[in-house]
């Protein structure tokens, strides 16, 4: 299935789609057990790629980037894709396992902690109790050796999973899959914090939080002294360069 449009938001090109696309390109790089990566792109990802050389190559060489964040949905829709919804990691992640569990594909999960990974496994085999779990791995808070890597892909490649969610957080889960497309025979799909929301470790925001574009707000209330730079200096970048953008009245 040929993969839609990509415009350029602050210079990173996002694809502009909907959830059965999405969902659709993702099952059928599975079923062939093609080595792909898809990044979730909010403000973050975004402005830390004008910062960031190789940051910036790995989500412009990147399979697939979707727009997570409602700034950059909402960009999308003022560069003329009117329509373009939301496609985060934790909604992506759950409704791909709910599909998954249909037509018994296997599924990785690579990140977090033990705790959080005992978690989530309880919470999918009770949500979805079909669902094939074919490996789940929380690696060290450090650089891993080339034996332990090489370990960790003869690893996942013998679970026969079709799709590997990674949550190592932001940029280091999008540099991990861009080293090893060509390598793990999966589809790589880095979530974020996924395994924590849907482990409940972490609190998401209520829905309408959601629907009112709040999230931001409800995660800086949690975690003040880690997120307040990214929320202020972060938010302020990107809205200094979307308005930019949209008054050059181009994509570049």
């Amino acid at each position: 299935m040929p993969i839609s449009l990509r415009i350029p938001i602050l210079g990173t090109p996002i694809n502009s789609f909907g959830w059965d696309v999405v969902l659709e390109s993702i099952q059928q790089w599975s079923s062939n057990h093609e080595s792909r990566y898809v990044c979730i792109c909010n403000v973050h990802s975004v402005v830390t790629a004008t910062q960031d050389a190789e940051f910036s190559r790995v989500l412009n060489e990147a399979d697939m980037a979707t727009p997570d964040g409602a700034p950059i949905a909402w960009m999308l829709r003022r560069l003329g894709q009117t329509d373009q919804q939301r496609i985060n990691g934790p909604d992506l992640m759950w409704r791909y396992c709910e599909q998954a569990q249909s037509r018994a594909e296997p599924i990785f999960f690579y990140g977090g902690t033990e705790q959080t990974l005992t978690l989530l496994k309880e919470k999918l085999l009770a949500t979805f109790p079909n669902i094939i779990v074919a490996g789940m791995m929380s690696p060290p808070y450090r650089v891993l050796s080339e034996e332990e890597d090489a370990a960790i892909v003869t690893e996942i490649n013998a679970s026969n999973a079709g799709v590997v969610f990674v949550s190592l957080g932001c940029p280091k889960q999008e540099l991990w899959m861009a080293a090893h497309r060509g390598r793990i025979n999966s589809v790589m799909i880095g979530v974020g914090a996924a395994f924590n929301y849907h482990a409940g470790t972490i609190s998401r925001a209520p829905q309408w939080m959601q629907d009112y574009y709040l999230e931001w707000l409800f995660r800086l209330a949690a975690e003040p002294r880690r997120l307040w730079r990214r929320y202020l200096v972060t938010n302020t970048l990107f809205t200094i360069g979307a308005v930019k953008q949209l008054l050059r009245g181009n994509t570049n």
